[in-house]
Formats: C-alpha cells, sequence, structure tokens
C-alpha cells in the first residue's frame, strides 16, 4: 500500500472532530502542546501500537503528526507498509499552531524542544567538541568526522539514530502516573470499538 498524500492544515482543520489524530512525537514534546484530541504514539512505539491503529483505521481517517512533518512522513510510510492508510500532516504542529489554530497543553505539561532541534545541538555540540579537543588531543577531530557522516546518511536514509538515542532521556519520556502508551492503546481500542 502506498502512504495517502499529506494533509494540509486546511484539509484537517474542517474535519478534526472525524479524524484520529495519532502524535509521533516524544511524550514530553507532546506534553508541551498537541493537535486537540490527538493521541501520542511515540514513533519509536509504533510497531506496538499496529494492532490498534489497524483496528482504528477501519472505522475513522488516520492523521499523523509531528513537530514539522518529517518524522510524521516516516510514520506514514511505516503504516502504508503494514496496509494501515494514515495520512501526514504537513508542518505538523509548528504548522498548526502558526495557522492560528489552538494546541491543548495538560496541566504540568512542560516545554520541551523538538527532536530536530534537540539533534541540531546534540550534533553542533559534538562537531566543535571534536574539533576543540583536536588542539589538545590530535587526531580527537574524528568525532567531528564521525558526527558530520552520521548526518549525511541520516538524510540519505531519513532516519536519525542521534533522535534516537535523545528520544530515550529522562526529560523526552512519560513522566511517572500519566498512563503511558498502555493507557493510549486502551483508548485509540475504545474509539475504533465505538465507530
Amino acid at each position: 500500500m502506498t502512504a495517502p498524500a499529506p494533509l494540509t492544515i486546511d484539509d484537517l482543520a474542517p474535519r478534526l472532530d472525524g479524524t484520529a489524530v495519532i502524535d509521533v512525537r516524544t511524550p514530553a514534546e507532546y506534553g508541551s502542546g498537541h493537535i486537540p484530541g490527538a493521541y501520542n504514539v511515540p514513533l519509536d512505539r509504533l510497531d506496538e501500537a499496529l494492532p490498534a491503529l489497524r483496528a482504528l483505521a477501519e472505522k475513522s481517517e488516520l492523521v499523523v503528526v509531528c513537530a514539522s512533518g518529517a518524522r510524521s512522513g516516516t510514520a506514514s510510510g511505516r503504516l502504508a507498509g503494514e496496509g494501515v492508510a494514515a495520512a501526514s500532516l504537513d508542518g505538523g504542529t509548528s504548522a498548526w499552531a502558526g495557522a492560528g489554530h489552538a494546541l491543548d497543553r495538560p496541566a504540568g505539561g512542560r516545554a520541551v524542544w523538538p527532536m530536530e532541534r534537540q539533534v541540531r545541538l546534540a550534533a553542533g555540540s559534538l562537531v566543535v567538541l571534536g574539533v576543540l579537543l583536536d588542539l589538545a588531543l590530535p587526531g580527537a577531530r574524528v568525532l567531528s568526522l564521525l558526527i558530520g557522516g552520521g548526518l549525511v546518511f541520516s538524510a540519505l536514509t531519513d532516519t536519525c539514530g542521534m533522535a534516537a538515542v535523545l528520544s530515550k532521556l529522562p526529560y523526552n519520556r512519560r513522566r511517572p502516573g500519566d498512563g503511558g502508551l498502555e493507557n493510549t492503546l486502551g483508548r485509540l481500542t475504545e474509539r475504533a470499538a465505538a465507530n
């Protein structure tokens, strides 16, 4: 199956109530503001949610969203490969908010940088560190070369190992007591059964 064409903000806004929006950002990113009614299924846990998403897709339109549209495009392609139709939202939550639409922010939600920004900070810092270390330890610039090579590989394969590592850090994980993915999967299953 081929992934459906991406949706624009103008496509989604009028039919938001009848659409299941799946936010594939990290729990912390989701907690800092998400499209109203969106369900959080982090990209690195998409396979665990596949049965619930497949059941829901049979009853409702699915749209996947992230911060900018990059991770949701990946998710849309992965779901299509599993026979689940889910369109990606062009521009993600950034474009949604930029168009003047509200974002839900749970009580106690904390602002977290989008994953793309976290990756740029980490990669840039490691490149600078490699160059500076090379002044004291000749050959340390290899670190910068490795990071640059990783970024090229990331672009060519549309994957990001650094984002996968950063998503495991405590500030990008769910907080204790928020129900976790199991709670989200239960709500997805209930919605599929109700439709």
